[in-house]
């Protein structure tokens, strides 16, 4: 799950991690209401949506009056904002935040995050903040810094003042550094955190180490322990069917191919959508629907498979362990009717009950084509859509 910025500011402030004084706002009065009360001379505002490159699509303004402020925030509300990872679509502004300008006289770049490859909490830093990191790493990697914790110890006050020293830092801004690291390993920690980016981390005149701004994903299987972040989540910036299937317990990606997949177990999922590809089609999403799925989840599956126009045909394969094929079969049957399937279904089922789930599907009447392994499901689907089309 992810947040906003001003709502990552707001958790990290609570650990000690020091941020520019700022408060959301919803509408251009509000906006010059808050500005007022931060005080001036220079204020910023930013436009909030869940997306990096904001300031380069004109999502972030310095101001230097309250009525800039105000018609900053007029122009910002409502408009469409492109940046290179909302795509060409864009995304509303819907809220903006009101930020007390700051002296800064380095960026850098800091996040912790988990390494799937060691396991562990990494800390990775940079000498150059403000920019994409993916482009520092394939240019420069040289000038990354990684710190692997140990689960064990956790971070300590050495592992801090290593990444310091890494980027440069000196003197007061050195303790800076540490107390505001060491503070942002506790957050992440505590609130079962998956990414906390600061990009830019500054170095202010004082010389203070302060995160002008902050990104934060959260493991959602420990969303449980953590229902005031929870509330945080944000329903206009999430895909409407990824969220759908959310409320029904479903694990749902949208891709760009044509071919929908429903698939029990994440690894069969894999497979299924890289057989897809090795036959000729392409996967219009990722679907797992999980080992102990029930006749409506699985309706509901086949409703948000088919909430996608670009749908042209559908793969369902399903090895029945813990999952009965008859209750499949059930589920696919009533959700095709409920919605007058319109484009070719393939079904490939093994395991628990799977005579039985055939013998439902043979004498349902419905045009559903029956596969006898993955290769030949695959290759069954792709032939059904480009002979549809």
């Amino acid at each position: 799950m992810n947040i906003h910025e001003y709502q990552a500011k707001g958790l990290l402030a609570k650990f000690g991690v020091k941020v520019p004084r700022g408060h959301v706002a919803y509408t251009a009065d509000e906006a010059h209401s808050r500005a007022q009360e931060l005080g001036g001379p220079v204020w910023v505002v930013k436009a909030q949506i869940h997306a990096g490159g904001r300031g380069k699509g004109g999502g972030v303004k310095v101001v230097k009056s309250l009525e800039d402020v105000r018609q900053t925030a007029q122009r910002m509300l409502g408009m469409n904002l492109v940046t290179h990872q909302t795509g060409p679509e864009g995304k509303e502004v819907k809220r903006i935040y009101v930020e007390e300008g700051c002296d800064i006289k380095r960026e850098l770049y800091l996040s912790f995050l988990i390494d799937r490859a060691t396991s562990r909490v990494t800390v990775m830093a940079s000498t150059e903040g403000g920019m994409d990191i993916e482009e520092v790493a394939a240019k420069t990697p040289k000038k990354i810094l990684r710190v692997a914790i140990d689960p064990a110890t956790g971070m300590q006050a050495y592992h801090a003042r290593k990444i310091a020293f890494g980027l440069k830092l000196e003197g007061k801004q050195v303790n800076s550094a540490v107390q505001f690291m060491l503070a942002m390993y506790r957050a992440f920690t505590e609130l079962d955190a998956s990414l906390v980016e600061i990009n830019p981390l500054v170095v202010t005149g004082a010389g203070e180490v302060i995160a002008l701004d902050a990104k934060m994903n959260f493991d959602d299987n420990g969303l449980f322990r953590h229902s005031d972040v929870e509330a945080m989540r944000d329903p206009d910036e999430e895909d409407a069917a990824e969220l759908e299937a959310t409320k029904h317990g479903l694990n749902y990606i949208k891709l760009d191919g044509s071919i929908g997949c429903m698939v029990n177990g994440a690894g069969l999922a894999m497979a299924t959508m890289d057989i897809i590809k090795l036959k000729g089609g392409s996967p219009a999403n990722f679907l797992d629907v999980g080992g102990g799925a029930t006749k409506e989840r699985v309706t509901a599956a086949f409703k948000i498979i088919l909430s996608d126009p670009n749908v042209e045909g559908i793969l369902v394969n399903i090895f029945g362990g813990i999952m009965r094929c008859d209750v499949i079969a059930e589920g696919v049957i009533a959700a095709a009717r409920e919605v007058g399937l319109q484009v070719p279904l393939v079904v490939r089922l093994e395991g628990t009950n799977v005579a039985l789930g055939k013998k439902l599907m043979a004498e349902s009447g419905l045009p559903i084509i029956s596969a006898d392994n993955l290769a030949d499901a695959a290759e069954k689907v792709v032939k059904a859509v480009r002979e549809a089309a």
